[in-house]
């Protein structure tokens, strides 16, 4: 199993409509995620700035998260979820979500 964390920013003015779309997660998107091998998925919020944390418990992160983005719901969820957020100051050119370091881990 391997733990990923990221950050991006929410915009303000779109909280009330990014809270309303988590609080009734469309279950085609939570089926595409599990199909991918997601588990122990959170979004957590302060200050502005969303924290996302999952497990990951397959063999090909990258071809997973492939078949998430070509997943014709989870498009359709993205084109909701997107114009909320805006990616952090130091993202690198294309990346929206900004991977974090794990600096500690207590099991």
């Amino acid at each position: 199993m391997r733990r990923f964390a990221s950050v991006i920013r929410l915009r303000p003015e779109k909280e009330a409509e990014y809270r309303a779309l988590h609080a009734d997660a469309w279950p085609g998107v939570l089926a595409s995620l599990k199909r991918a091998n997601v588990r122990n998925y959170s979004i957590f919020l302060r200050d502005g700035m969303l924290f996302s944390y999952l497990e990951y418990d397959g063999e090909d992160y990258a071809a997973d998260m492939a078949l998430v983005a070509e997943d014709p719901e989870t498009q359709r969820w993205w084109q909701l979820t997107d114009p909320c957020q805006r990616p952090v100051d130091g993202a690198a050119p294309g990346e929206w979500w900004a991977a974090m370091e794990e600096v500690f881990h207590l099991d």
